[in-house]
């Protein structure tokens, strides 16, 4: 625990929190049937999508300030504890299959290191001092995005996550579930999605965990959106690292271009199994090599070297 909190004056500020906050109509939820406990959640969980939806404009704002730096070369990092921090490191884990990212773009720091993601590292999450060092070994940039996520926005781990790189000059997100947090003060862009008291008092991996997966959905999918990760709504960077995946890509292929199953797999074999240049190929009517170039001077978004193609 941090010199600066007491068992004392860390119960009293919890009390003030809407995530810790008891609720006494669910006193005696125990007592209610399987069912009936199981619509009171489900009616909980309903309740998160509008209170995202009550911080998009601040969402998008963010999302725009990490496409910007990311088009530059610069990386997402998250970085929590916990639930909060498990779930930025689940969603940074997603982006290299789904967007063909390398490992160091989108990074997810957890209080604890790895071991954290399935055993609680006792007093991690209280330390500052450890939130600089776990930032320290990425070398931070201007180019690079932190996202401190807690769900009652007073963690000393993401707090002091987004204080260290807010100082080395890299683009700060704070990403909490109560009104005037921490977090969100010592953020660039402060993001505050308040659900309210949990169903079970202080369980804030429900639905405050929900409402951090929603907006982290939303940071990494529509920033790759931004950078060309994807054409339409389909994910023409896929890494086709899996039997699924193969197939997944042959399929958005088909669906991108309308070719036959023969020329799909020739475009595919000329491309390397990329499916974004196997599309150009077969929408240009190009060879390989030229698809790449087309890509590479467009910075890989693929309406950008259609329209090249065809000048």
């Amino acid at each position: 625990m941090t010199s600066a909190s007491t068992p004392r004056n860390l119960r009293a500020e919890l009390d003030t929190l809407t995530t810790e906050a008891f609720r006494p109509e669910l006193a005696e939820i125990d007592q209610l049937p399987t069912l009936d406990i199981a619509r009171l959640m489900n009616g909980e969980d309903a309740s998160v999508p509008a209170a995202v939806a009550s911080r998009l404009p601040e969402i998008a704002a963010a999302i725009d300030a990490v496409a910007e730096r990311m088009a530059r070369g610069g990386r997402l990092v998250y970085a929590g504890a916990g639930t909060a921090g498990r779930l930025g490191v689940l969603d940074a884990s997603e982006c290299p299959p789904t967007f063909n990212t390398d490992p160091t773009e989108v990074v997810g720091l957890i209080a604890g290191g790895p071991e954290a993601m399935v055993t609680s590292i006792e007093g991690a999450e209280d330390s500052k001092d450890l939130a600089r060092t776990d930032l320290d070994a990425l070398l931070l940039t201007p180019d690079d995005t932190v996202v401190g996520i807690s769900a009652s926005g007073r963690t000393p781990y993401a707090v002091g996550a987004v204080e260290h790189a807010r100082g080395q000059g890299a683009l700060t997100i704070g990403l909490s579930c109560n009104p005037g947090s921490a977090l969100a003060a010592a953020a660039e862009h402060g993001i505050e999605v308040v659900v309210g008291p949990e169903l079970l008092t202080g369980s804030t991996r429900l639905k405050a965990g929900t409402a951090q997966k929603l907006v982290l959905n939303m940071l990494s999918t529509i920033t790759m959106i931004r950078l060309g990760k994807t054409y339409g709504n389909l994910m023409v960077d896929v890494r086709a690292s899996n039997e699924k995946l193969r197939a997944r890509s042959r399929r958005i292929v088909a669906l991108a271009t309308g070719a036959t199953d023969p020329d799909i797999e020739r475009a595919l074999t000329e491309a390397g199994g990329e499916v974004k240049t196997a599309i150009l190929i077969l929408l240009a009517d190009t060879d390989g090599p030229t698809a790449t170039r087309l890509l590479t001077d467009s910075g890989g978004h693929l309406r950008a070297a259609l329209k090249s193609a065809g000048e």
